[in-house]
Parts: C-alpha cells; sequence; structure tokens
C-alpha cells in the first residue's frame, strides 16, 4: 500500500515554505515583544520602579501563552474537522492583526491605565490564534512527510521559529543603531509591530494556495471525520497528551531562557552593552539555525528518543556551570556560555516536535498535541521570562535561572523514558 503521506518533492517544497512563512512570522512577533520589552515598559506603565514595569510587560507577555490553550480547543478541533491549511489560514490572519494593533496603540501617557490593558487584551488574541499555529503547522508537515525524513520535515517549523526570533532581533537592533534613544522611545519601538501586517499578508496568501493533506483527505473521503475530536483525543489519547506536556517542559523553558531571557539578562543583570546582547542572541540564532535540520535528519536515523534524552541530560548537567560561565565578568565568556546553552536546546527541539506529533493518530492528531502542546506553553512557555526575572531578583541571585532550568530538565527526562520510539514508522491513522 502506497504511504498516504508521501508527496513529491516540489509539493513538499510548497508545503514546507507555506507552513514555515507562517510560523516566522508568529515568532517574529513573539520575538520582539521580547526584545522591546524595556521601551514598552517605558510607554505602557506608569514612571517610577523599572524593575516592576519590567516584570508587568513579561507579566503581559506570559498572559499571552495563558490564552493558548483555548486556541488549542478551538482551532485544534476545528483542524480536525474543516481542514489543516485552512486553520492555519486564519490564525496567521489573527496573530498578524492583533501584532498590527500593538504597533498603533496609545501609551500610558495618553489614556492612562487604558494603555496596559489594551497591550494585554491584543497580546491575548496573539495567544488565542498562536495556540492554532505550531502544532497546526507541525501536523500539517507530518502528513505530507515520508516515513524515513519525517523527523526533517516537520523540524522546519522550529528551523522557521528560530529564523523568526534572529529576523527579530536584526529588526530591532538596526532601528536602535539608526535611532536615537529619544526617537526610537517615542515612535521607533512601534516599526517592528507595524511590519508585522505586510508580513502576515505574505503569509495569507501562501497558505491559501495550498490544499489540505492526504491523510486528512482520505478521512474526510471516506467519512471517518471526528465528530468532536477534543472530546475523543481526551479520551483516546489522555496518555500521550500528558507525555507531550511532560515532554515540552524543558523544550519551553530552554527555549524562552535561551532565545527570549537571555538578551534581558545580558543587559540588566550582566550589565552588558545591548550591542553584546545583540551579538550574543545572534550567535545563539546562528548555531541554532546550522543545528537543528542536521540534527532532526541525524533523528531520523537514530530515533527520537536518543536525543530527547541527550537534551534533558544536557540540561540538567551543565546549566549551573553555564551560567556561572555567563557570570564570570566577560563578554566572549558569556556568548560562549550562551551559544553552548543553545546548542543543548538544539539537540531538543530537533526532535521534540517530531515526537509528539507522531504519538497521536490522524483523526485526533491536530486536537490532541494541540492540547499538550498549549497546556505546556502555557505553563512553563511565557511565564518563564516572568518567573526567572523575579527568581534573580528576590534571590538577589544572578545563577537562579539554572535551578528553573534543571528542574525542567528532569521532569522532562522522566516524561522521556515513558515514551516509545516513532522514527521511521508509520503515522499511526486511526
Amino acid at each position: 500500500m502506497t504511504q498516504v503521506g508521501d508527496a513529491d518533492t516540489v509539493t513538499l517544497r510548497k508545503v514546507i515554505t507555506g507552513a514555515s512563512i507562517g510560523n516566522a512570522v508568529e515568532w517574529f512577533d513573539f520575538a520582539i515583544y521580547g526584545f522591546l520589552a524595556t521601551f514598552i515598559a517605558a510607554n505602557f506603565f506608569p514612571e517610577g520602579n523599572d524593575t516592576a514595569a519590567l516584570l508587568n510587560t513579561f507579566a503581559i507577555f506570559a498572559a499571552a501563552f495563558l490564552l493558548r490553550p483555548l486556541g488549542g480547543f478551538v482551532f485544534g478541533p476545528l483542524g480536525d474537522r474543516i481542514g489543516r491549511h485552512r486553520v492555519l489560514a486564519l490564525v496567521i490572519l489573527l496573530m498578524s492583526a492583533a501584532t498590527l494593533a500593538i504597533g498603533l496603540l496609545p501609551t500610558y501617557e495618553a489614556i492612562g491605565i487604558a494603555a496596559p490593558l489594551l497591550l494585554l487584551l491584543m497580546r491575548c488574541l496573539q495567544g488565542f490564534s498562536a495556540g492554532g499555529e505550531y502544532g497546526g503547522g507541525a501536523v500539517y508537515l507530518a502528513e505530507f512527510a515520508e516515513d524515513r525524513t519525517r523527523g526533517r520535515t516537520i523540524t522546519f517549523m522550529v528551523w522557521s521559529g528560530v529564523l523568526g526570533f534572529l529576523l527579530g532581533s536584526i529588526t530591532v537592533t538596526l532601528l536602535e543603531a539608526g535611532l536615537s534613544a529619544e526617537a526610537m522611545s517615542t515612535y521607533g519601538w512601534r516599526i517592528p509591530f507595524l511590519i508585522a501586517g505586510p508580513l502576515g499578508l505574505v503569509g495569507l496568501y501562501i497558505r491559501l494556495k495550498l490544499d489540505d493533506t492526504p491523510e486528512f483527505k482520505e478521512l474526510s473521503a471516506n467519512d471517518e471525520i471526528a465528530s468532536s475530536p477534543l472530546r475523543e483525543s481526551i479520551r483516546t489519547s489522555w496518555r500521550q497528551i500528558l507525555q507531550v506536556i511532560g515532554m515540552f517542559v524543558i523544550f519551553n523553558v530552554g527555549y524562552y531562557v535561551v532565545f527570549a531571557y537571555l538578551p534581558t539578562y545580558f543587559i540588566r543583570t550582566l550589565e552588558f552593552s545591548e550591542t553584546g546582547a545583540f551579538v550574543s542572541i545572534t550567535a545563539a540564532c546562528l548555531v541554532a539555525i546550522v543545528l537543528i535540520l542536521p540534527l532532526a535528519a541525524l533523528s531520523d536515523r537514530i530515533g527520537r528518543r536518543p536525543m530527547l534524552i541527550a537534551g534533558s541530560v544536557g540540561f540538567a548537567v551543565f546549566a549551573y556551570p553555564l551560567f556561572l560561565l555567563l557570570n564570570s565578568g566577560s563578554l566572549a565568556a558569556a556568548i560562549a556560555a550562551h551559544i553552548g546553552l543553545a546548542v543543548i536546546e538544539c539537540v531538543y527541539i530537533s526532535v521534540a516536535v517530531s515526537a509528539g506529533v507522531e504519538m497521536f493518530a490522524t483523526r485526533v492528531r491536530y486536537s490532541g498535541f494541540g492540547v499538550g502542546y498549549n497546556l505546556c506553553v502555557a505553563v512553563f512557555g511565557g511565564t518563564t521570562p516572568y518567573i526567572v526575572t523575579w527568581l534573580t531578583a528576590s534571590t538577589e541571585n544572578a545563577i537562579a535561572p539554572a535551578y528553573y532550568i534543571v528542574v525542567a530538565a528532569v521532569i522532562s527526562l522522566v516524561t522521556v523514558l515513558t515514551v516509545r520510539e516513532t522514527a521511521g514508522r508509520p503515522l499511526v491513522t486511526a
């Protein structure tokens, strides 16, 4: 029997582009919020306590992630009922509209308390739409991929996310280099958010040109689409949902420490220049862009579990010494430590999404993975910058984030040991 998920090279290239560009736009949108946190804090909260304003800014950053499970509950079942590509087109439209609106919001000085409330509303809309983006794109790629290269194909979602972070970092840095501090504070911070409008339209256009996956079309043709995918996924795949939650704890904690929090940590805690922070995050992103796809291809050969175990053990063992190196006082050493953390994160994230998606049957794949992934992101993803900022400030210990990483790594390692190997095997269709 011919594999349902097989696709010719041209079709697969279009599918990867369509899924990846939307994800890159999403993570560009999320990244610029993190990179512009200090400017947002100054514009949307009253003057006085800079640390409190920054914590409030990260709290709103985290609030968006609390809406992701709701988005997963809505868009996951919708994707299992009406098709993957239609939902992916809808979520990129919502995400880009919300990001564009942030760039147009009046400040606290202009409208008072309504400013942070509107910021919170737009961030929640971003989080709601993102609840259908990441898992949906991964499912879409999985159902087009060949068994022997599925890990590499799915991992274009992860790769494009890092690319979006890098583009966000470069955009913000170029603006800071080209504009005065006053100009950046008054209007320059808005520009990256305004860019989201045309970027979203490009992503929407590409996605509207795509067709649905062969596996979903076969389900539809055979009238086997689940009538209540969410209920069915919870009833039949509750174990897999719990495994995804546990497996993605270090995925999210590591990701948001390495790519979202450390630029701020470099400036506020380590007291390096913004240029030093930019060089470090750029180096970390470039290393990730180079490593992620080859590591994913390696997982197609040796399996997902060895890579997941290696990544979680790597964080458990090396997080503390790498944070000591970050705090050595040397910019070169700090950048090296940042790269080291990025390398460990790459080992894990290069296979985690593939392993998670492969756990579920086609009937409930979008719902099951979306629920597990987004619940984990809500608790351990968007909250990470806030928690590690609070830990560092309250304990007056710059190494505190390392402890949080170690605990997350142990949780994920224990979970990974319960997961069966899925590399190279056909997807479960029913």
